[in-house]
């Protein structure tokens, strides 16, 4: 019995992820091809019930006209013409709304005219590149010490960017107390969202991001319109368009609450496992770059605090030396006084009560001697009563002197 080169291949390739088809003639008949050639090209002609025997026999650009409209029959055509190989390498894509990598090789067939088209498609890989490369910015970023609001921003921008399928990306963050969540980044949200949820509690069955950070565990709600976790933000969130939320909690190393991430979608899904995956390395980078800033918070209060003390401690010596100086002035006062005293005293046995002040000092005071002081030593003079102040002020023990005990005024212009 002869073999059916085209049944031992579709047996090779039936159940691989790897696209396959055998294609007949210049019109590109699909002969036969495996279920991963029809799920990549999402041919609608029998995609219903799954009938892959119903979409063969059929010529490649009326079973995916989106190939035709992108110019992906053009090769097939020269491969045809010319019998030579034709190899693409990250050939981009864009099927059901989609967009998509291949890697893939068409060579001419042996047994009939035609073509054997095998590819594999490489949409999984080229992201995973792309996130890596983000990923990897994002680590310099957070080690360049940058802006945490930069930082946050970019990295919900790159998620959004390189999904694929659309996403909206939000990041809170924990206030001190762990009680409350304050807007982080979600360049894609409304303002008007933002503004609602700043400062949302923390605790069970506060939407997708209060319960995940009050649990501290990812929280996925694949339908707020009937999710009872959001029944206090069910309006709000159908009017910024959104109908899905998996919430992941930010965790410190230590286990406290920094935050939450989420991801927002505007109809109902279900996470695959790429999905959780990437909210949890990124959710991991969040916390890098919040733990990074709030490290930074700290030190910077503590070099403030330490600047501080530094000023307080120089203002204290300031003041001490400030005031050392004033003492030796005083010091200094109280000794030419007592020196004026001692002079005044020695005059007095030849006259009493003398007419000029006897406190001027070197210069001199041209006042009427109005009062008599005396110290603790029997030493006394007649004084001004600018020069008798100074005196009381600055010269220990120094007192009115007065025979009568009668004060002050016995004593003016004696």
């Amino acid at each position: 019995m002869t073999a059916d080169p085209a049944e031992d291949q579709r047996a090779l390739f039936g159940q691989s992820t790897a696209v396959f088809a055998l294609l007949s003639g210049p019109s590109h008949l699909v002969e036969t091809a495996n279920p991963a050639f029809f799920a990549a090209i999402g041919a609608a002609i029998g995609a219903a019930t799954g009938d892959d025997e119903g979409r063969t026999g059929i010529p490649l650009a009326q079973l995916a006209p989106i190939l035709a409209e992108q110019g992906f029959i053009a090769p097939l055509d020269e491969v045809l013409a010319t019998g030579e190989p034709y190899t693409g390498r990250d050939v981009r894509v864009e099927l059901d709304g989609r967009e998509a990598f291949f890697d893939f090789t068409c060579e001419p067939r042996r047994d009939v005219p035609g073509i054997c088209v095998i590819g594999v498609e490489t949409t999984q890989v080229r992201h995973a590149q792309h996130l890596m490369a983000e990923h990897r910015a994002l680590l310099e970023q957070i080690a360049r010490q940058a802006p945490l609001t930069d930082v946050l921003d970019g990295m919900a921008r790159s998620i959004e960017d390189l999904a694929p399928q659309e996403v909206l990306v939000s990041v809170l963050l924990a206030d001190p107390d762990g009680r409350h969540l304050r807007h982080g980044a979600a360049p894609s949200l409304p303002a008007f969202y933002n503004e609602a949820i700043d400062g949302i509690a923390t605790g069970e069955g506060v939407g997708s991001c209060g319960t995940a950070a009050h649990r501290r565990e990812p929280v996925i709600v694949t339908d707020i319109g009937t999710d009872p976790f959001w029944d206090d933000f069910r309006e709000l969130a159908g009017r910024a368009g959104l109908a899905a939320c998996w919430s992941t909690p930010i965790l410190a190393r230590d286990g406290g609450l920094l935050g939450t991430f989420a991801m927002y979608h505007r109809v109902p899904r279900v996470p695959q496992e790429g999905d959780l995956a990437l909210a949890r390395v990124f959710a991991g980078t969040a916390a890098l770059a919040i733990e990074r800033h709030h490290s930074e918070q700290a030190e910077r209060a503590a070099e403030a605090r330490a600047r501080a003390a530094h000023d307080d401690l120089a203002a204290a010596m300031r003041a001490e030396r400030e005031l050392r100086a004033e003492a030796e002035q005083r010091a200094a006062a109280a000794a030419e006084l007592a020196a004026r005293m001692d002079a005044a005293a020695a005059t007095l046995a030849a006259k009493p009560h003398p007419e000029r002040c006897q406190l001027g000092g070197g210069a001199g005071c041209d006042a009427p001697a109005e009062i008599k002081i005396a110290d603790s030593w029997g030493d006394a003079a007649w004084g001004c009563p600018s020069h008798v102040e100074e005196a009381i002020i600055n010269v220990r023990s120094v007192f009115i002197a007065s025979e009568e005990l009668g004060g002050l005024a016995a004593y003016l212009n004696r």
